[in-house]
């Protein structure tokens, strides 16, 4: 069976290209290619296809691009009988032991599976860590469908690198990275994705390289960033501003600018565990990446602490302190809350018996409460502070004067009693200083 012809049979409208899971991550994949080619998009998830018909992007990914997009949404997994270009981007999390949770990609190969077309290239962009596809994707497709990988059908990998809510580094200016099984699958899969992606792709050798270079660069990023974290703990100790350090150190030419932080969200607090599962796997046990997990990890109950001492130190009962916090999203000017660290600081508040208030505008009310039990309050309807924890660097609390933010605390406090945890930095020194504010920043 030749698979060579995918591309052209795509582009002469024939063949259709159908993607499955329309997150973050594959409805603005499905609507790039919509540009180009006839797309199907599936997803499990009812609500959200209607959502996607009705011209409404909750992932705020695309905007009012998918009010004109042609992608056929369906939640009918039969649609998916109609492609011969498949892409997989289903979520990859860990279990509550850190282990990588393969229950929402194997379910995805199965449905595939059931409904796959002989002739057909497959394609997985969702995080795993090397080996997954061809061991376990594979079988459980051939399993379903009944046709072989190689001969009916083919299978590659190319790691997804959409940043949520990153208008600078988009799906098309971002270099991909594609694989195929062979030659032959690999040469289609890169004439496919070089449709849409405007900065070029980079082709790998086999597919577990290109597994490998997902979980590496997110690694990295994560260990970089536990550095940082970890200087801000010490800074800390030492009564010195981390953010000045950093500012100094940074004038140097080969300083790598990263910053301390909250590290959440679906790829950098989770691929390095799926890359430790896999060197475990083989007798490795990581001696680096994992410490600076445990150090990424420990950064929201850090930040919880500081705000309790910063409120014994003012005289105040924390108990009996009404703490707000801004933001709950992983990061800025974006509505995603996967494994947001902005809840670690809200468990661990609640530990002392503490109960936040929590607003943010970007998030959405119903996952907060299903999934983290925190019921979001409108901005307008929030109590007056005794302490707040600025933890999201949201745009609208970026652009607060030191005026506005003190009108956030109960107008009976005397400034000295206002305490203000600047998790993201956010605020000059110079302004928190001249404030006669009790701050704290990370």
């Amino acid at each position: 069976m030749e698979f060579n012809n995918i591309y052209q049979s795509l582009i002469s409208g024939s063949e259709k290209l159908a993607l499955v899971g329309l997150g973050y991550v594959g409805m603005p994949i499905a609507v790039e290619f919509a540009k180009h080619v006839k797309v199907i998009g599936y997803d499990i998830n009812e609500k959200r296809v209607n959502e996607y018909r009705n011209g409404i992007d909750a992932t705020n990914e695309v905007g009012e691009a998918i009010k004109y997009t042609t992608v056929e949404f369906t939640a009918d997994p039969a649609k998916l009988k109609e492609a011969k270009f498949i892409v997989v981007a289903v979520p990859t999390p860990v279990n509550d032991d850190n282990r990588p949770d393969l229950r929402p990609i194997e379910g995805a190969c199965c449905t595939v599976g059931r409904n796959l077309s002989a002739g057909t290239i497959v394609v997985f962009e969702s995080t795993v860590y090397p080996g997954v596809t061809e061991n376990i994707c594979v079988p459980l497709i051939e399993k379903e469908s009944g046709l072989r990988c190689g001969v009916d059908w083919k299978i590659g990998y190319s790691p997804e690198r959409i940043n949520p809510g990153d208008r600078i580094h988009t799906l098309t200016s971002i270099t991909k990275v594609v694989s195929g099984m062979d030659e032959e699958s690999a040469c289609e899969i890169k004439k496919v994705y070089d449709m849409i992606i405007k900065a070029g792709t980079f082709p790998v050798s086999d597919i577990k390289t290109a597994e490998a270079v997902k979980v590496v660069e997110n690694s990295q990023r994560d260990i970089n960033i536990a550095f940082m974290n970890e200087i801000a703990i010490i800074c800390d100790k030492l009564q010195i501003d981390t953010d000045e350090v950093l500012a100094g150190m940074n004038t140097k030419w080969n300083a790598l600018g990263f910053k301390p932080g909250l590290v959440g969200g679906h790829c950098i607090g989770v691929d390095p565990y799926y890359l430790t599962n896999a060197a475990e796997k083989l007798g490795y046990h990581s001696k680096i990446i994992l410490n600076g997990r445990q150090v990424n990890d420990s950064m929201g109950a850090f930040v919880a602490d500081a705000a309790i001492k910063e409120m014994v130190e003012a005289g105040k009962a924390p108990k009996k302190s009404t703490v707000v916090i801004l933001g709950l999203t992983f990061k800025e000017n974006c509505p995603d809350t996967r494994n947001s660290k902005v809840v670690d600081i809200i468990n661990r508040l609640r530990e002392y018996e503490i109960h936040p208030v929590v607003a943010d505008a970007w998030a959405d009310p119903e996952i907060a409460d299903r999934e983290y039990g925190v019921k979001l309050v409108p901005w307008e309807e929030l109590p007056k502070a005794d302490c707040i924890v600025v933890a999201v660097g949201h745009s609208e609390f970026r652009s607060m004067s030191m005026m506005q933010v003190k009108e956030l605390f109960k107008a009976e406090l005397p400034d000295e009693e206002k305490i203000l945890i600047d998790v993201k930095s956010l605020y000059r020194m110079d302004e928190l200083r001249a404030s006669g504010m009790r701050f704290w920043r990370l």
